[in-house]
């Protein structure tokens, strides 16, 4: 039926991208699955709370009662995790020059869960904690617990909920891009004010159907939702990668060349663009247009095919698979409350041993469906993908074009990517930035030759856009000269958005757009929509966790389970409330990209807490001062790496590294001295709420999950 359906896909007219029959199945796909999630979440008397004096009601909201299976634990975590955080991040990362390397955050992710399940579980499901800020009470102190509750909510109601509302909007935004069939709401049009007016429409959309189930049902309510949220998610993004590569495969050549790589065979001349096919041939050109060597630079500079990138590159280096993406991936795995939450509601060690290691095999599956199609999008729709950061800069541009005295004193940011496609307007921008500089007569000169040099590659037909990235790369460095030293207050100028050449946000809603046809948009819309929502509720549940039982229950102690609940609640609308507030801005080329915005600023807490996790859980006589020290220090230390304009171009998982390792030194120093002088070592209480026997079976598949990601690294090196 799916090949059938696939078939009537790939065959409809292209101008027609929902039926009405679409719509109707996508509504009953989505409320019958929130519908099943309420239904499940019901309160069953019989369920008992034990410890803490707490009853059913709080355990039941907050932890699904302690009951979860592996299967339902392992498909929850991919729900939770996968969302247009991916889909639209992730994946608008690959359209870049990274390509496959962003695939690092997946498979370093399945080792990482591996880890996870080993040593990090036992040591939480003993101590019986709601939320894992409360451990740092038992091992360190209550201000340690504190502490990281309270940076804990901020970052996640400010970083990823808010980012993975606009990510969801953004795919409304997009897909529905000029259409008026659906509500008769134009989703897309261009506002003029400094945003996109019907992304506040998306972010108000998603910010209501993620919070109306997880208020209704809690923890349970996300679980039940995820296990079909997350199977859908990984066949409804297969279905669109099929899509994509049967679409390189019917491509005109010509259309695709000036997608490949700079040193792809299909450029130097070593091979020919493989023949118009079908799928088989979709992937052949896929491989060729996306070959050779990786190199630093901008888009299609290099090969895209790597999981190792050069030491220079400004995301991934090389180095950052030594120490720094390690550092984000156990934080977000092994920390995270909103993924550890399903982990800590295992009814027992080896189920939730098992749940997490099934979750790490598919973590594997991920940049098939995810990064690839991010890829593709590029190769296929890169016009698309220009006309969408065109609309972009264009509300940037009107707003400083309608104030004449904000245009006299404000220098364009003119990026490498905008050069590439609009050289002639960018030289004007330049010019006018010179001008309003007053730079020096040399300094003109030297930017005048390096765009004469562009403008010469640009006249010579022989050469493709790849090739031109030397000299686009050098006008650019120039440039920048000239935005940082506007950034002195004292010449009162302003600095304009980033002008960007292509938006690579919108590489999988453009592919959605483009493939999506009646007869499949229904399924893989309601898989990618389950996605949003569910990582939304997840979020929700789990900042509303950590304020009700970490910050508001150690103020009343006395609090009834009824009174949790109900501040828990209330918790999950202030939640929704700001972060959809703040989701509309995220689009502002400013943050790199939404997936980039979110691992970046939660670099604000993770090296440090994971830095005292592991001396909480495998260093005892580490003092208790240190649980809120190492946390305190991180957030100056990163903020000063981040801020100070000496170290400010230092890639921000290099920054992580640098943080964890200054952490670990003054821990390890802390513990020296704790040692010397006859400290004893802490015993943190345990309470057993679930048996604690550990799966054999679970480290039989971790031990295969662990060996096929290195094979997954040997096959792209």
């Amino acid at each position: 039926m799916l090949t059938g359906l696939l078939a009537q896909a790939a065959a409809h007219p292209a101008s027609d991208v929902m039926s009405m029959l679409d719509v109707v199945l996508f509504c009953v796909a989505v409320v019958g699955v929130i519908g099943l999630g309420i239904y499940k979440a019901r309160p069953k008397k019989e369920e008992k709370e034990k410890s803490d004096g707490k009853d059913s009601s709080a355990a039941d909201y907050f932890l699904a009662g302690r009951g979860l299976s592996w299967w339902l634990i392992g498909f929850s975590l991919i729900a939770a995790n996968i969302s247009t955080e991916q889909f639209v991040g992730m994946s608008g990362q690959a359209a870049d020059w990274l390509g496959l390397a962003i695939a690092s955050y997946e498979w370093l992710a399945a080792i990482v869960l591996v880890f996870v399940a080993f040593f990090f579980l036992p040591k939480l499901l003993r101590c019986g904690v709601y939320t894992i800020p409360e451990f740092l009470e038992s091992r360190y102190n209550p201000l340690a617990r504190t502490i990281m509750a309270i940076s804990t909510i901020f970052i996640l109601v400010g970083v990823p909920t808010a980012g993975v509302i606009y990510s969801g909007a953004k795919v409304i935004a997009v897909f529905f891009f000029g259409q008026q069939g659906v509500l008769g709401i134009d989703f897309g049009s261009i506002a003029s004010l400094g945003i996109d007016s019907n992304i506040l429409v998306g972010c108000f959309i998603i910010a209501f159907c993620g919070a109306i189930y997880v208020y209704v049902g809690g923890l349970k309510a996300c679980a039940w939702t995820d296990l079909i949220w997350g199977a859908g998610l990984i066949l409804g993004g297969g279905v669109v990668a099929f899509l994509a590569l049967r679409a390189l495969g019917a491509a005109e050549a010509s259309h695709l060349i000036q997608s490949a790589s700079a040193n792809s065979p299909v450029v130097t001349g070593a091979e020919q663009l493989a023949p118009n096919g079908g799928i088989a041939s979709g992937w052949e050109r896929f491989l060729q247009l996306n070959a050779g060597a990786a190199q630093d630079g901008v888009n299609t500079s290099g090969g895209k095919l790597h999981m190792i990138r050069p030491q220079s590159d400004s995301v991934i280096p090389w180095t950052a698979l030594c120490l720094g993406l390690w550092i984000p991936n156990f934080f977000y795995w092994g920390l995270n409350q909103y993924i550890m939450q399903r982990t800590l509601a295992a009814k027992s060690l080896s189920e939730g041993q098992t749940g997490i290691v099934f979750a790490a095999f598919l973590k594997l599956l991920i940049p098939f469906v995810v990064i690839i199609p991010g890829i593709l999008a590029y190769n296929l729709y890169r016009g698309d993908l220009k006309q969408e950061a065109a609309n972009k800069n264009a509300i940037a541009l009107q707003t400083i074009d309608d104030d004449p005295a904000l245009k006299a004193r404000t220098i364009y940011y003119v990026t490498d990517g905008y050069l590439l496609e609009n050289a002639a307007q960018g030289k004007v921008f330049i010019e006018h930035n010179m001008n309003v500089l007053n730079v020096p007569a040399e300094k003109r000169s030297e930017m005048r030759t390096a765009f004469a040099e562009l403008e010469a590659d640009i006249a010579n037909d022989a050469t493709t856009m790849a090739q031109r990235s030397e000299y686009v790369g050098k006008v650019a460095a120039l440039n920048q000269e000239f935005v940082n030293a506007a950034a002195d207050p004292a010449l009162n100028l302003n600095v304009s958005q980033k002008l960007i050449g292509f938006d690579y946000d919108a590489a999988f809603p453009t592919l959605l757009k483009n493939l999506m046809k009646p007869g499949i948009t229904w399924f893989v819309l309601a898989a990618l929509f389950g996605a949003v929502v569910s990582s939304l509720a997840s979020m929700l549940n789990s900042a509303s966790t950590i304020f009700t039982m970490d910050i508001f229950h150690k103020l009343s102690p006395s609090a009834t389970p009824k009174q949790l609940v109900t501040v828990g609640k209330i918790g999950i609308l202030v939640c929704v409330v700001i972060a959809m507030a703040l989701a509309p801005f995220l689009g502002s080329p400013v943050f790199g990209g939404i997936f980039n915005f979110i691992q970046e600023f939660q670099g604000f807490i993770s090296p440090g807490v994971l830095c005292v996790f592991l001396f909480g859980f495998f260093v005892p006589k580490c003092p208790r001062v240190f649980g809120w020290l190492g946390i305190l220090l991180n957030v100056v230390l990163y903020g000063t790496l981040k801020w100070l304009p000496a170290t400010a171009d230092i890639p921000f998982l290099n920054r992580m590294s640098i943080c964890l390792i200054v952490c670990i030194l003054v821990g390890a120093l802390l513990t020296a001295i704790n040692a010397a002088r006859g400290g004893q070592a802490v015993i943190v209480p345990v309470k057993n709420e679930v048996p604690l026997e550990s799966s054999v079976k679970a480290k039989a598949f971790g031990a295969f999950v662990i060996v096929a990601t290195l094979a997954l690294y040997a096959i792209f090196w």
